[in-house]
This record gives structure tokens, C-alpha cells and sequence, in this order.
């Protein structure tokens, strides 16, 4: 049997690279009874592998069983597993098998594997290991002859190093790893599958195939699709259902998509000129020299007033200025160049004046003094209490607490 009509048999759509060579190494995996890690977001069609695999084993006549480990509360899950004794837990009315012992000899799928607590986790580690378990509230050790499969849509590796999950379950159950893309990693099967699911709806609800304009194609291609084809399946039936014009544009279309992810389209266009742009990387050059620009612009400006800076006009006005607050000190003031670079200091002065003026250019140019000043004031005003503080500074607690040790304000 060939790769399509595998896709046929199993309701798989689309022509990836990648998804192809994910069909095949099932089909290879499929006659051995290793265990095998499917990996991949939330809505990429997971589910299909293990059935792939299950239907081209030696297991293909016993029974297959799909468990989604997070849908099972934590304090059940070790009786839905291996099962349990009478009495052994309040509920416990009578002895239940689990699935390892309802499936030996065939195919266990667990869904979300990423979701089991740790504890059980070690159960299911020595399963896969000796092939024995033991049931909740017992102390008999029972055999078993299962093939797991298992699916995760978290990074496992990350899990590891959070404590979440076992590294040698994981490196156990990973024996042969299937990794399924994204939707908007396979844009040339995104309009496949619009296609073959508006026609299933269409047959579904006795009425006439939708079909895109133009416009609507463009923006089904160019968005992201969080949920992936789960996603796209939803919204096609939607629009199915709830528009009674066949034919959708693309206004229509970005009414069914989710508000949080509508600024990730890029704008519409239909033609390229030297107002739109037909990739984002175009668009971030522009906004990059449109800055350098405007900083050009900004040199210039700054070049072109410093003569009338240094101009002898601006030096009598700063002297008639100097004079009108120091009017006591008048006979002992002695103009000269002024200097940005540090306060102004007159013969005669009250330290009190000279003090207010270096404090005044001080908190003119240093925005970090000011932050630092405005954080102990909180503080003080709070008693310590940074919650507070950082609620009154509008940042959060965390910010505030990295901008404490960062300034070593005690």
C-alpha cells in the first residue's frame, strides 16, 4: 500500500515533505513492537500515526485503546491504568482490570503523556521496562504484553528540566520519534483541506460548497493558525453553516478568526508599488531606513543650531538671566562661557543656590537618579512594602524587585 492510499484510508490530507517521511517511518515502525513518541502541536492530527501503526503490526487483530492522560483526574488515573482491588480506595466496590490488562497483546495510544503526575509515571517506566505492574491496593505482580504509543504537545525536554517529567521514561518512550509540522509550516495544503472540508460540510448539511475569493485565499496562506488544522476545520464549518453567500471574501473570512491573532495577518494588497510590500522583511527595511533617516535629520539639526548656541546674543541673555536671580551678587559676577557640562558657580554665592543648581541639572540629565529617587519615596511612603510601591510606580512587582538590586537601594 503507497503513501496516498494510506492518506485515504486513514483521512490524512495534504503533500509535505515532512508529513510524507512522518507516514513512512510509521509504516517502518509499524511491524516491530518498539515504543514510538509523537511530538507536534495541539490540532496536527496526532491521533492518525497511532492508528498507522496499530492497522501494519502483528497487533493489527487485538484491541486498540486511545487514553487521554489529561482528561483523567490525578487520583485516578493509576486505578484507570493498572486497575484496582476492592476496598482499596473509598468507591472501590468491586476489583477492576486497567487498560495495560484489558489491552494485552494489542495497542495502548496515551494521549498528552506530558500530563502524567510523576508517581505514575514510574509505574508506567517499569511496564514498558519488565512488562509487570501491580494494582492499586494489591501486592500481586501481574504480566502484561502491550505496545504503548505516546503523543505530547509540550516540549518534554523542557519538562525534564522543570521536574515535570522522568528523563528516562522519556528517553524509554522515545525509542522512535515522529515529529508532525504545524499547519503554517505546509501552506500549500491549507487550501487543500479548506477544500475537502468544505465539500464533507457541504454533503453534511445538504447545501452548496463555499469557495474563496482571491483576497480570502491570500489571507487563509499568510495566517499562522494556532490551532492548526483542528483550527481550520472549525472555522470552516462556521462559515459553512452561518453565511448564506457562497462564495467568502476575505472581510468575511477575519470575522471567524480569533481577534488575538488577527494582527498577525499581514495588510492586504493588490498590486506591489512603492506603497505596499509583498514580504514583512520588505517592511522592516523600510521602517529601518525611514529611523536612520529621521536620525540623519536629527544630526543636522542639532549641527545647524549650535552656532546661534555660541553666539554672543545668547551669551548677553544668559548673562541679564544670571543677574535677575543673583541680584546681591551682581558686582561680583564675571561673565563667561557657559558650559553644559557643569553647574554654574558665582563668587559670593550661598551654598544653599549653588547646591539647588547642580541638583537641578542633575535631575535634567540623569534619568536613572530620578528612578532611583522616585522608588525609595514609594518605598518610604509604604513602609517597605514593594507590592504597594510598585502598584502606586505602575510596573510590576518583579520589575521593581529587579530594579532594587540592580540600583542596591536598601
Amino acid at each position: 500500500m503507497d503513501i496516498q492510499e494510506i492518506k485515504q484510508r486513514f483521512g490524512i490530507i495534504g503533500n509535505a515533505n515532512e508529513l510524507n517521511r512522518a507516514i513512512e517511518v510509521a509504516i517502518q515502525v509499524a511491524p516491530t513492537d518498539l515504543s514510538v513518541l509523537i511530538s507536534g502541536e495541539s490540532g496536527v492530527g496526532k491521533e492518525s500515526f497511532p492508528q498507522i501503526i496499530h492497522s501494519f503490526s502483528h497487533r493489527k487483530h487485538a484491541k486498540f485503546i486511545a487514553i487521554n492522560c489529561g482528561a483523567i483526574p490525578e487520583g485516578t488515573i493509576d486505578s484507570e491504568l493498572f486497575g484496582h482491588e476492592k476496598g482499596s480506595f473509598t468507591g472501590a466496590l468491586n476489583d477492576r482490570k486497567g487498560y495495560f490488562e484489558m489491552v494485552d497483546g494489542g495497542t495502548l495510544f496515551l494521549d498528552e503523556i506530558g500530563e502524567l503526575p510523576v508517581s505514575t509515571q514510574v509505574r508506567l517506566l517499569r511496564v514498558l521496562e519488565t512488562g509487570e505492574f501491580i494494582r492499586v491496593g494489591s501486592s500481586q505482580v501481574q504480566k502484561t504484553n502491550v505496545r504503548v504509543i505516546a503523543a505530547t504537545n509540550v516540549d518534554l525536554t523542557k519538562a525534564i528540566r522543570e521536574g515535570q517529567f522522568r528523563e528516562d521514561l522519556y528517553y524509554r518512550l522515545n525509542t522512535v520519534p515522529i515529529k508532525i509540522i504545524p499547519l503554517r509550516d505546509r501552506a500549500d495544503d491549507v487550501l487543500l483541506l479548506f477544500r475537502k472540508f468544505a465539500s464533507d460540510f457541504a454533503e453534511k448539511y445538504k447545501m452548496p460548497s463555499i469557495r474563496l475569493t482571491e483576497d480570502a485565499q491570500k489571507v487563509m496562506l499568510n495566517y499562522r493558525w494556532p490551532g492548526n488544522v483542528r483550527q481550520l476545520k472549525n472555522i470552516t464549518e462556521q462559515i459553512s453553516i452561518i453565511e448564506t453567500a457562497r462564495e467568502i471574501s476575505a472581510a468575511d473570512l477575519i470575522h471567524y478568526l480569533p481577534s488575538e491573532h488577527v494582527g498577525i495577518l499581514p495588510a492586504l494588497y493588490n498590486k506591489v508599488d512603492e506603497k505596499t510590500f509583498s514580504s514583512e522583511r520588505e517592511i522592516l527595511y523600510k521602517i529601518l531606513f525611514d529611523m536612520k533617516k529621521d536620525m540623519n535629520d536629527l544630526k543636522k539639526l542639532v549641527h545647524d543650531l549650535m552656532p546661534d548656541i555660541q553666539s554672543p546674543k545668547i551669551h548677553e541673555d544668559h548673562e541679564q538671566l544670571i543677574r535677575k536671580l543673583y541680584p546681591d551678587n551682581s558686582d561680583d559676577f564675571h561673565p563667561a562661557q557657559p558650559s553644559f557640562a557643569s553647574p554654574v558657580i558665582l563668587k559670593g554665592a550661598r551654598h544653599d543656590d549653588i547646591q539647588d543648581t547642580e541638583e537641578f541639572v542633575e535631575e535634567s540629565l540623569s534619568l536613572e537618579n530620578k528612578e532611583i529617587e522616585m522608588i525609595r519615596k514609594s518605598l518610604d511612603k509604604h513602609n517597605g512594602k514593594r507590592k504597594m510601591a510598585a502598584r502606586e510606580l505602575g510596573i510590576s512587582e518583579r520589575t521593581l524587585y529587579r530594579k532594587i538590586k540592580e540600583y542596591n537601594i536598601e
